[in-house]
């Protein structure tokens, strides 16, 4: 039946039938008393099977957890910040690959901090998504003599950037929000 292929670990526990009873169908189950000494100690046990040693199941426990843990770094470091496994032929290049993946999840990490500390109700890849819409753009000014001025101007964020740019404790600087209006006479000038 469908019911036992969509509940596989139950299903060995009960015998489910249909029945007609007054022109309806119905399913009908009862617990195999014969597996119910089963059932009630498989109930709300986690069983592991490994091969890490550990002196007590509190250790055990740990050391399984760090696993689940490292497990989803690399979860993170594929899904979230595309980091992938590159076929590095020269040493100093693959460390570089690990060290900026290393960077790059300790960065998460510490957003995914920063982000439970002032309750915010965004993930790291959600608040990312915001703000990578957030932009900016270097305004080169060629002068007369041949140098340049560079002006880097950062666009306004959004009210739902700001709330989290406030919520992260990140600050713009001043002088990427002066916005000058210019006239035609200092355009001349």
């Amino acid at each position: 039946m469908k019911i036992q292929a969509r509940h596989p670990r139950v299903a060995d526990l009960y015998e489910i039938g249909v029945s007609e009873q007054e022109g309806r169908l119905a399913v009908e189950w009862k617990l195999i008393e014969e597996r119910r000494t089963w059932r009630d100690a498989r109930e709300g046990a986690y069983l592991l099977r490994t091969n890490l040693e550990a002196d007590t199941t509190e250790e055990l426990w740990t050391k399984y957890i760090q696993l689940t843990e490292a497990e989803a770094v690399f979860r993170v470091l594929k899904s979230e910040l595309w980091i992938r496994p590159l076929f590095h032929q020269i040493e100093p290049r693959v460390k570089a690959h690990i060290l900026v993946a290393f960077l790059g999840y300790a960065m998460w990490v510490t957003l995914k901090h920063l982000l439970r500390r002032n309750h915010s109700s965004l993930s790291p890849a959600q608040a990312l998504a915001l703000l990578s819409t957030l932009q900016s753009a270097d305004i080169v000014l060629p002068t007369t003599d041949g140098r340049e001025i560079r002006l880097r101007r950062v666009a306004t964020p959004s009210p739902e950037q700001q709330t989290l740019l406030a919520q992260l404790g990140i600050v713009l600087s001043d002088h990427f929000n002066l916005n000058f209006e210019c006239s035609a006479d200092s355009a001349i000038a």
